[in-house]
C-alpha cells in the first residue's frame, strides 16, 4: 500500500495548492504553537480550508489541551480533522465528538521512549488516526512538531502493530529516508514539514523528488 502525504505547515493559498498539485491527501494548517514553524492566523487557516476541494482532508494543528478550547478552535476555521499536537489534560474525546459530529480527531503522539506505545495504545480506541512525532512536551517550552528529527522507528513499528486504527508518521522525513522510512515502520500514512522546504518556502523540486521516492515499488 502506498501510504498517503500530509504536507504540514502549508503558509498560503499558493502552497495548499501546490501541494495538492504535488499529490498531498491532507494539509497541515498551523494554529498557535508555543514553539515551532509554520504557525497562521486562524482566519488564514479558515481560508484555505474553505478553498480545498474534497478528498483532500484539511487538519488544524491545535495546541489546546482542554476539549473545550479545542472545540471553539475548530468553530473558528471548520478544517474537517483536528490534530490535538499535545496530552488531552481535561474533558474527553467523547464531548470533542459531540460537539464537531463528522470531524476527525487525531490524537499526535510524540515517540520518546516505551511509554509512547502504551499511550499510543490506550488512546487509539477514542481517536480517528494517531500521529507520530519527535516533539517533546516535557521541555520547558514544549516542542510540539516540526522538529525535522526523526525519532525511534522501531517503537513506530511496535505501534503500528498493536492499534487499530491509521497511523501517520512524521519526524524528519526527506526524500532521501522516506522509503527506509516506509519499509522500517509501514504507516498508513506520512507526514512532513520542512523536508520539502527550502529557506522556509515549499520547494516543487523537493516535493517532486519526494512524492517519486514513495511511489517506488
Amino acid at each position: 500500500m502506498i501510504p498517503r502525504v500530509k504536507i504540514c505547515c502549508i503558509s498560503s493559498l499558493e502552497e495548499a495548492g501546490t501541494a495538492i498539485r504535488f499529490g498531498a491527501s491532507a494539509l497541515g494548517l498551523v494554529g498557535h504553537m508555543p514553539s515551532g514553524p509554520g504557525v497562521i492566523s486562524d482566519e488564514l487557516i479558515a481560508e484555505i480550508a474553505h478553498s480545498v476541494p474534497p478528498p483532500v482532508s484539511t487538519f488544524l494543528l491545535t495546541s489546546e489541551t482542554d476539549a473545550d478550547a479545542i472545540i471553539h478552535h475548530h468553530r473558528k476555521v471548520r478544517t474537517n480533522t483536528v490534530q490535538i499536537v499535545d496530552a488531552l489534560q481535561s474533558g474527553t474525546y467523547s464531548e470533542i465528538r459531540r460537539s464537531l459530529p463528522g470531524v476527525k480527531l487525531v490524537q499526535v503522539i510524540h515517540v520518546t521512549d516505551e511509554s509512547s506505545v502504551d499511550e499510543a495504545q490506550q488512546i487509539a480506541p477514542d481517536v480517528d488516526a494517531i500521529l507520530l512525532d519527535s516533539g517533546n512536551p516535557k521541555l520547558a517550552v514544549k516542542e510540539l512538531g516540526g522538529t525535522g528529527r526523526t525519532h525511534n522507528w522501531e517503537l513506530s513499528r511496535r505501534i503500528v502493530e498493536s492499534v487499530r486504527v491509521p497511523v501517520f508518521l512524521a519526524g524528519g522525513l526527506r526524500p532521501d529516508n522516506v522509503r527506509a522510512a516506509i519499509e522500517a515502520v509501514q504507516p498508513f500514512g506520512l507526514d512532513l514539514c520542512s523536508g520539502v522546504r527550502t529557506e522556509g518556502k515549499l520547494d516543487p523540486y523537493k516535493l517532486e523528488q519526494f512524492f517519486k521516492a514513495v511511489m517506488q515499488n
